[in-house]
């Protein structure tokens, strides 16, 4: 897949970014941007959140919980996000480079099963259901919208969570549908180390030449700023 030759901005916000203030975020710079706004992924670790895609059911939530139920626009079922999971959103002139939904799907599982096996862990995707997939149980989703021809939301990869949230879900929509993570798999890497190379490897599956990592924001118009400047 190739993108082109160009730059990919990378933003790390954190840990304990509230979901809803990152979708507006993410909403606000898809809406904005113009055929010369770079293409960004942003690193965030979200305070806990079930999130439900855009026509998800919310009978996929099994039983009443303190965690915080937030309203999506991304396409899919239901999730959840929390500390020690590794979120990257992916903001991609998708048109630009002309890639189709399914395209950017695959490349994006194709980044995640090269980064698992790094770490000796045979990741697979399952046909109509995406993500991606360990001995049937699922470590990362994914849920994308597209709008005016570019991407936002993106990737989760469980790293080393609280994974009990889960059971109070049918993740993805899928009953049964069983849930693990890098430390359970016997791989003792932190978010940091696992986001290096997961961008690198998203960079090769994407096809993009460099990596420029870009300072934070807190809001659409420092973001304006930046692109134009």
């Amino acid at each position: 897949m190739d993108l082109s030759k160009s730059t990919l901005r990378v933003r790390d916000f954190g840990d304990a970014i509230p979901y809803d203030w990152c979708q507006a975020l993410m909403r606000d710079y898809t809406n904005s941007r113009h055929s010369d706004s770079s293409d960004e992924i942003w690193l965030v670790q979200h305070t806990p959140v079930y999130t439900l895609g855009q026509a998800a059911d919310p009978a996929h939530i099994l039983a009443p919980t303190d965690i915080e139920v937030a309203q999506s626009d991304r396409g899919g079922q239901v999730t959840y996000h929390g500390p020690g999971q590794l979120v990257m959103y992916l903001l991609l002139d998708i048109r630009r480079h002309g890639l189709n939904i399914k395209q950017l799907v695959c490349g994006i599982e194709q980044a995640i099963i090269q980064r698992l096996k790094q770490s000796g862990v045979e990741g697979v995707r399952r046909e109509g259901a995406p993500g991606v997939y360990v001995d049937g149980k699922k470590i990362a989703a994914l849920g994308l919208r597209v709008r005016k021809g570019c991407s936002y939301h993106g990737l989760s990869l469980n790293v080393d969570m609280d994974l009990s949230p889960f059971s109070h879900i049918n993740p993805c929509g899928y009953a049964g549908l069983e849930v693990t993570q890098l430390k359970d798999l016997g791989i003792d890497e932190g978010i940091d180390e696992v986001a290096k190379g997961l961008l690198y490897c998203l960079q090769q599956s994407l096809g993009y030449n460099n990596i420029f990592k870009a300072r934070n924001v807190s809001n659409i118009r420092e973001l304006q700023v930046i692109h134009v400047s």
